[in-house]
């Protein structure tokens, strides 16, 4: 034998009451079973409106209790045959007769009792109970109606009555020694000796369920949801979320007690001291294996069992001022709050400082401090003790499992990730029992804290990594055909370049990205950085594939949202000094990795390399290097032509070569950016007007109002760089464009350079940096390859993202 209990969307409808009678009905074994089920759905509420409503003397519940009526006469219409309907109709009519008599009672006094409040509320599963009995007389399978009031006994405790247990357990079994086939009963409602009805309160069906399970000593009780089980988190918040195979009673009820929509942990009592195992299954999958709550078998999978947390948290802090003890106060507090019936959720105190705080329902909390207050009225006046403070705007969340016990390190990790994440913890606490380990943070990091805790203790290592990407040109675009390729662990959340901007918390498919991002909502660069952190997910990153000023304004504060950053993108770093300073300063407060090896040379290692170099107590003294790919291209080029300057950039202006304006490159100020990046990186306080740049251009091709008015007047310089050439090639020497930074100046200028020189060896649109420290002092270290191109600096942006979270 067992019990089946169905409660909440189990029942909130004649479709979901389908499911729960096939579950009922699929198996001959079931024939003896005893199946306990909750109100349809939202009817204890609206019950409870009713009888409001009428106590006040507003005739307005009339019309409640028509509509009622008519949901429960739809849900036995759609559920049972035509010619089956008659007894059930007039079955329900009978229980609407007797509830308007005593709802038209509740009217005429206008006065509105516990008691009478209980009697309303127990129409719910009466009707429920008799409508779901019916449906499944009418299926062909006999089912018998029992009234829970006949069975379950209590005191007059109205709104959460005390169960008398002996009495209950032995009415339960002289019943159904007599009563054998599949029966069916309403939970949560019960009566005193003198047959007044009660109620069981909160998890109340769920308690009837446990008692008639251990009144029976039945082989199992089980418990239908819409969840495939007690899951790690609330699946509502935690995407990753997973059912438990098993859990031992005392964990769910830790879980319980922290906010989690497990089971009531008075529920549980009946069965676990008759050691009968509840089974947590879904009514809408019912093929899923679901939770074992039993006595829990010890696992070596994870060091935790669950994360659950409480919303609408406040916290009250007690503190003594010379006075006394914190043991005198504890005492003190908790007779008080105890005599009015507050919960305490949570309590920490410090022994040193005298002082005590409790975390409890934001809805309590007023109350709970004017009782405190009264309750320490003298201590107050005297200065004893120090003004009762509350902190609002909290939640609790909490790890829970059996193999913390004796474990270290479990609580470092927590704190860890919290902190890692920086989300502030104001109170932190332990159960005495080691089954938890708690803490209080700001409400608005609830969320993301379950999420980064449960990528802590149950995260997989191929954890999506949540991408946000700004610019879909050449660079962005080449990234995300990486990704692709690659199936790699990220996922693209939001996405946008100049005109449009998209989001999908479930992901962004990188087939078919540009025909959806025109789908999106138009570009703004500060309401993109609003939605991503208001998305507040884990192992977020921001990767800035544009080169743009007015994103990269924003990274102060991306980063101070514990967002890492990866990007190409120089305007940030050699915007002010004191703007790349506070960035760093950010970065390392919130724990926030701010990559942008790309900014110089692509993807070779040159940023990465110099900052190795410098870490490891080496001095750098001095830096050369052709970092620009499209000059190095372009004078690469001159060097071993015929043709002339001019003819040489406009032919890498229709390759693609150069920027749309080949003037952007011509003009020194890209390598100009990158040499002080590299300049700040050695410590050195630099801002870009101390850059000394020699212009390729003359003043008036920087001047030319378009791209063919600027070739036409760089025909007029073609003379004076071939004789450039002439000269170099003269000195058995080839023409650099070279970036050197040494005793605290950085220059830029066309040098020539022979074979003996690092920068002569150059191919192609190859970049070169040659840097020479104290320990590579008689020879250079040399970084030589690709400094530009989509494939090598999207690339370097891709093993940036990687490299964060490996």
């Amino acid at each position: 034998m067992k019990i089946l209990k169905f409660g909440g969307s189990s029942v909130a409808n004649a479709e979901n009451i389908n499911k729960v009678i096939q579950i009922v009905t699929q198996s001959p074994k079931r024939r003896n079973d005893i199946v306990v089920v909750s109100a349809l759905g939202g009817v204890t509420d609206d019950l409870i409106r009713l009888a409001t409503l009428a106590s006040k003397g507003e005739s307005d519940y009339r019309t409640l209790f028509k509509n009622l009526c008519e949901k429960h006469n739809e849900v036995i219409k759609k559920l049972i045959k035509v010619k089956n309907q008659k007894s059930a109709l007039k079955e329900a009519k009978e229980k609407y007769n007797e509830l308007e008599k005593i709802l038209q009672g509740i009217f005429l006094i206008k006065e509105l009792s516990l008691r009478s409040l209980d009697v309303v509320m127990s129409f719910g599963e009466q009707l429920s109970a008799q409508i779901i009995g019916e449906a499944i007389n009418s299926r062909g399978v006999a089912c018998k109606f029992v009234d829970s009031r006949n069975l379950i006994k209590t005191d007059d405790n109205f709104g959460s009555a005390n169960v008398d247990i002996p009495k209950t357990y032995k009415l339960i079994s002289n019943y159904f020694k007599k009563n054998a086939p599949l029966s069916i009963m309403g939970g949560f409602i019960a009566s005193t000796n003198a047959g007044i009805v009660t109620t069981l309160g909160r998890g109340g069906s769920d308690y009837s369920a446990s008692l008639v399970g251990a009144a029976l000593n039945v082989a199992v009780i089980e418990i239908w949801t819409d969840v495939d089980g007690v899951m790690t988190a609330d699946p509502r918040k935690v995407e990753k979320a997973f059912p438990l195979e098993e859990i031992s009673y005392e964990e769910a009820g830790e879980l319980a007690h922290f906010g989690a929509k497990v089971i009531h942990p008075k529920t549980m009592k009946p069965a676990r001291l008759k050691g009968i195992p509840i089974y947590i299954k879904n009514t809408f999958n019912p093929q899923a294996k679901g939770t074992k709550i039993g006595k829990g078998k010890p696992t070596q999978d994870f060091l935790i069992k669950g994360i659950s947390s409480l919303s609408n948290v406040s916290l009250l802090h007690l503190q003594s001022n010379n006075g006394k003890s914190i043991g005198e106060i504890t005492a003190q507090l908790f007779d008080a709050l105890c005599r009015f019936d507050i919960e305490v959720l949570l309590t920490t105190q410090s022994s040193h400082e005298q002082a005590l705080s409790i975390a409890l329902n934001s809805k309590e909390a007023q109350r709970a401090k004017n009782i405190i207050e009264r309750a320490f009225e003298l201590e107050l006046q005297t200065r004893q003790m120090l003004p009762v403070s509350i902190k609002e705007n909290l939640s609790i969340v909490a790890i829970v499992g059996k193999q913390m016990k004796g474990v270290p390190g479990i609580s470092g990790k927590l704190f860890n990730t919290l902190g890692n994440n920086k989300i502030n913890i104001v109170a932190i606490a332990q159960g005495s029992s080691e089954l938890n380990v708690s803490a209080v943070i700001g409400a608005e990091d609830e969320t993301r804290a379950l999420q980064v805790i449960h990528e802590a203790f149950f995260g997989a290592a191929d954890e999506a990594v949540n991408l946000f990407l700004v610019g879909t040109g050449l660079v962005g675009s080449t990234l995300l055909a990486q990704i692709e390729k690659q199936e790699s662990p990220i996922r693209l959340r939001g996405l946008a370049n100049s005109r449009f901007m998209l989001f999908d918390k479930q992901g962004i498919p990188l087939k078919n990205w540009e025909k959806l991002l025109p789908q999106g909502k138009s570009m703004n660069a500060q309401n993109f950085i609003d939605q991503m952190i208001g998305l507040n997910l884990p192992r977020s990153v921001f990767v800035d594939c544009t080169a743009s000023e007015d994103v990269a304004s924003l990274y102060e504060k991306i980063i101070s949202a514990s967002i890492a950053i990866v990007t190409p993108n120089k305007k940030a770093n050699s915007g002010p000094f004191e703007r790349y300073q506070k960035l760093r300063k950010l970065a390392k407060k919130n724990h926030a990795p701010f990559l942008y090896q790309t900014n110089v040379g692509a993807g070779l290692p040159i940023i990465y390399t110099i900052q190795n170099l410098i870490s490891s107590g080496d001095k750098i003294l001095k830096i050369e290097g052709v970092l620009s790919g499209t000059l190095s291209y372009i004078f690469n080029t001159f060097s071993k032509s015929d043709k002339s300057f001019s003819q040489i950039v406009y032919d890498a202006q229709t390759r693609g070569y150069t920027e749309p304006d080949p003037r952007d490159d011509l003009n020194g100020m890209d390598v100009a950016r990158k040499i002080l990046i590299l300049a700040r990186e050695i410590g050195l306080k630099m801002e870009l007007g101390q850059v000394r740049v020699e212009q390729l251009l003359s003043k008036e091709c920087l001047r030319a109002n378009s791209i063919d008015k600027f070739f036409t007047v760089l025909k007029k310089l073609n003379g004076d760089f071939e004789k450039r050439k002439k000269q170099a090639q003269k000195n058995n020497k080839t023409l650099r464009y070279v970036a050197s930074l040494q005793k605290g100046k950085a220059t830029i200028s066309l040098q020539e350079v022979g074979p003996n020189h690092p920068l002569f060896y150059l191919e192609g649109n190859d970049n070169i940096v040659s840097i020479t420290t104290k320990r590579y002092n008689a020879t250079p270290l040399i970084i030589k390859g690709p400094g530009a191109g989509a494939e090598v600096t999207a690339g370097g942006v891709l093993a940036g993202i990687l490299n964060i979270f490996n």
